[in-house]
């Protein structure tokens, strides 16, 4: 297989992860807010939001559960993070609201896992 049709399979494996996670997310009471909400410092997934708490999250696609959520490690963390705060300047009506980082996990033939709180915010100093 070529690099593109893997690049393509591994695209569309992506988007349909994002489409499973935000369907649990909806389950469970949450209003999607944004997908793939893309900034100059990185990517998020998924934003959720449920009265006052706004959940970033990010989606993990891997060959088993565990992988997907030991998947995310403290460089990711921090991109994510500094996407959050482009995406919470850019959305100021979410300014005074609980925020949190969570990761969706999925595999094959698995039921996605939902980890709240998978990391906090990276300390700036």
């Amino acid at each position: 297989m070529s690099r593109p049709d893997r690049r393509q399979r591994a695209e569309t494996r992506g988007r349909q992860a994002e489409t499973k996670a935000a369907l649990l997310l909806r389950a469970k009471g949450f209003a999607i807010l944004s997908r793939r909400y893309r900034t100059p410092v990185g990517e998020i997934d998924l934003v959720a939001g449920r009265g006052q708490l706004v959940v970033f999250v990010e989606v993990k696609w891997r060959s088993t559960i565990d992988a997907g959520l030991e998947s995310i490690h403290p460089t990711a963390q921090a991109r994510i993070a500094r996407a959050a705060d482009h995406w919470l300047s850019r959305h100021p009506k979410f300014a005074n609201y609980n925020t949190r980082f969570d990761v969706v996990a999925l595999a094959p033939w698995r039921w996605p896992v939902h980890l709240k709180q998978a990391f906090d915010t990276p300390d700036p100093f």
